[in-house]
């Protein structure tokens, strides 16, 4: 087994052998099965043994932020501290069902409640619903507020503004919330054009949809003038807080003149992102939008703690409360680190990223002259075009010196784009590690190109086929052995 490809269980099945037992039968009859039941499922036959060594050997294959940096954009792929998964762990939180009346689950209610509480101090925003289980379900559930707003003043605009440089799945939420996406342009500092916007806005505008800092790592400097050019049509400014670590603790979205701001809990405070979740996407909104918040809301009254559902509530987002566990931690990380601490965060975060540029100009061209925030995007197009070395060729060979592939080719709007974010957890050491990497790649680059547009080299699997993973994707043994399912 060792480097080479590791067998599906199917392959590693034996008849007989059991990764369980259960005691001697001790009652004389038994009802008689249906025939399906009494048939026994073609499982694989593992021992225990077995079955944990092959998964032990699957997860040291992959790549995590527990075992090296992973500095990948927009993403904020960062170490968090293990006392958060301790706290999650409590069997009184984790053995909670979701059900519990609200007279049975009072701490569960005072751990939403006191990270609700955190939450609106830290974006600056009236009350915040923990419902929506992901980023991209926050933004549908603040797209869902606004056009309740709207239905609420009698009117209905169905446009909303979102910048070239925004993250693809704003466009997205805005279709699946009944609004059509209208794309404003950066200006040669890669912030929204203010010209354009003011060209763009009228009174079919519902609202915009803002990351800051952006998706170049830029802060948009004139977003208290974007937010007043939106407000004076009585369309609401969205806050997309996936770039949150960046300005946590220094400067609230509720400050800048957003309505409704919607934070990764995955990403942000405490549980790492990716692998496919479980995520929590918590939307916070100001006092004139609470009354749409999706419900119930956890509120603990005089006679006790309650659920309480808003006045003109857009419904259901997720069943029960979204996912508790994530919000514990987050809750956890947040008092762990307190309001100095966490502005810390913001302030690592930032200074890694500026070091980490400066590092990487001019071998990887920065192609806006203004101060990044906690990420940056780099391009090699000058690379590229002086040894056919790509952006993804770049990513890959990164992966044979021990780090994470950084986001490629995004945003659209920089040729061979390299988004990198090194996050406020990795260490000068580490800083300069990276750098020399990216650096090493480029000059090898030179001299043998052919070496970095093969690579990795020392991965378990080399290049794949990125389409057909996407469009042909096997997802069980069925497939991968030709049997049918």
């Amino acid at each position: 087994m060792g480097g080479g490809a590791e067998p599906h269980l199917g392959e590693l099945s034996a008849p007989g052998r059991r990764a369980w037992s259960l005691p001697d039968l001790d009652v004389d009859e038994m009802p008689e099965l249906p025939e399906l039941a009494s048939t026994p499922p073609a499982l694989p036959e593992l021992a225990e043994r077995d079955l944990v060594a092959h998964f032990s050997r699957l997860a040291h294959r992959n790549f995590a932020v527990d075992l090296g940096a992973y500095p990948l954009g927009s993403c904020t792929m960062k170490y968090n501290p293990k006392v958060c998964d301790w706290a999650a762990e409590h069997p009184g939180f984790r053995d909670l069902h979701p059900a519990t009346p609200a007279r049975h689950a009072a701490g569960a209610l005072e751990v939403l409640l006191r990270a609700e509480e955190l939450l609106c101090a830290l974006t600056g925003m009236a009350r915040a619903t923990f419902q929506p289980p992901a980023g991209a379900s926050g933004e549908l559930t603040g797209l869902l507020i606004t056009r309740a707003y709207h239905d609420a003043t009698g009117r209905s605009p169905r446009t909303i503004l979102i910048p070239d440089s925004a993250h693809g799945t704003n466009p997205a939420s805005v279709t699946l919330a009944g609004f059509k996406a209208r794309q404003v342009p950066s200006d040669a500092r890669g912030m929204v054009d203010l010209e354009a916007l003011r060209s763009a806005v009228d009174e079919d505008t519902a609202g915009l949809m803002l990351t800051n800092p952006n998706t170049l790592g830029l802060f948009e400097q004139d977003v208290v003038e974007i937010a007043s050019i939106v407000h004076a049509v009585d369309g609401l400014v969205y806050y997309d807080g996936a770039n949150l670590n960046a300005i946590l603790g220094v400067v609230r979205p509720g400050d800048m003149g957003f309505d409704i701001v919607h934070s990764n809990l995955h990403k942000t405070f405490a549980t790492p992102h990716g692998g496919g979740g479980p995520g929590a996407g918590p939307v916070a909104v100001v006092d004139r939008l609470v009354r749409f918040l999706p419900g119930p809301l956890p509120e603990m009254g005089d006679s006790g703690p309650r659920w309480v559902m808003p006045s003109d509530s857009i419904g259901r987002i997720h069943g029960q409360h979204g996912n508790f566990l994530v919000v514990l931690r987050a809750l956890c990380y947040m008092l762990a680190l307190g309001g100095a601490g966490m502005r810390r965060v913001a302030e690592r975060s930032v200074l890694n990223a500026r070091y980490l540029a400066r590092l990487l100009d001019p071998i990887y061209q920065i192609p806006y002259d203004a101060p990044c925030m906690h990420e940056f995007v780099a391009s090699a197009a000058a690379l590229k075009r002086a040894t056919g070395v790509r952006a993804m060729d770049v990513a890959k060979a990164l992966l044979d010196r021990g780090f994470h592939a950084p986001t490629v080719y995004f945003p659209l709007i920089v040729e061979e784009a390299l988004m990198i974010e090194p996050t406020e957890t990795e260490s000068r050491e580490t800083v300069e590690a990276i750098a020399a990497a990216f650096n090493e790649i480029a000059e090898i680059a030179r001299s043998e190109p052919g070496r970095m547009t093969a690579a990795p080299h020392l991965t378990p699997v080399s290049r794949l086929d990125d389409a057909a993973a996407a469009r042909r994707p096997v997802l069980t043994w069925h497939d991968l052995a030709g049997e049918p399912t």
